[in-house]
This record gives C-alpha cells, sequence and structure tokens, in this order.
C-alpha cells in the first residue's frame, strides 16, 4: 500500500483515481501529476516502483498544497471572514447558506434536520 501526503491509496485502483484519495486533488490534478512523473494511464498503484511513489510525493509536495495545510488555510479563510463580521462571515457563524440560496425551505443541508416550534399546529 502506497502511502502519500499522509494517506494510504488503494492499491488495485489506477493511479490517477488512487490520487484522488487525497484532499486537495482531484481527476484534472491527479491526471496532470501522472503526465509529469510520467506513468502511463492504465497503470495500477500495485504496478508502481518505490521510485515512481518517491517522485509523485516530490511533485504533490512542490506543486500542491493538500490535506492538512489545505484544510488549515480554508480554516482560516472562513475565520477571517467571521472576524470582519461581512455578509459571508455572518452566514458561516450562522450555518446558513452563502451564495444566495433559499432558505424559506430547503438547505437542509446547511440548517440541519428540521427542529419542532412549539405552540406551532399543523395546517
Amino acid at each position: 500500500m502506497a502511502r502519500i501526503a499522509g494517506i494510504n491509496i488503494p492499491t488495485n485502483k489506477r493511479v490517477e483515481i488512487s490520487l484522488t484519495y487525497i484532499h486537495g486533488i482531484g481527476r484534472t490534478k491527479a491526471t496532470e501529476i501522472c503526465g509529469k512523473v510520467g506513468i502511463p494511464r492504465e497503470r495500477r498503484v500495485a504496478e508502481l516502483t518505490d521510485q515512481e511513489v518517491i517522485q509523485i510525493r516530490e511533485v504533490i509536495d512542490q506543486d500542491h498544497m493538500v490535506e492538512g495545510d489545505l484544510r488549515r488555510d480554508v480554516a482560516m479563510n472562513i475565520k477571517r471572514l467571521m472576524d470582519l463580521g461581512c455578509y459571508r462571515g455572518i452566514r458561516h457563524r450562522k450555518g446558513l447558506p452563502l451564495r444566495g440560496q433559499r432558505t424559506h425551505t430547503n438547505a437542509r443541508t446547511r440548517k440541519g434536520p428540521a427542529r419542532p416550534i412549539a405552540g406551532k399546529k399543523k395546517a
């Protein structure tokens, strides 16, 4: 099992797909990384040599912000918005949608499960 950026990537999948298990790497970046290292698209992780795994690690460390650093950066950006007190920061603080979605109905992913209101009768 190959360990890249602190994540054990699955061995039975193609390298391109396995790299997407790392937070901050999607399909496009994974394809780009494989191209830089020179790994064919159909190669599986189990077939990689130690040298190729090291090359992948180096490319990711040099060119991409992943895992802990990326999570920390996103959290700091959200904290900055909340400290500023701007519209987006206030919406983050209240746990509501940020980008103009309606909240009268829907928005259940952001607001959480519906809570009953005392004294309200069903019509």
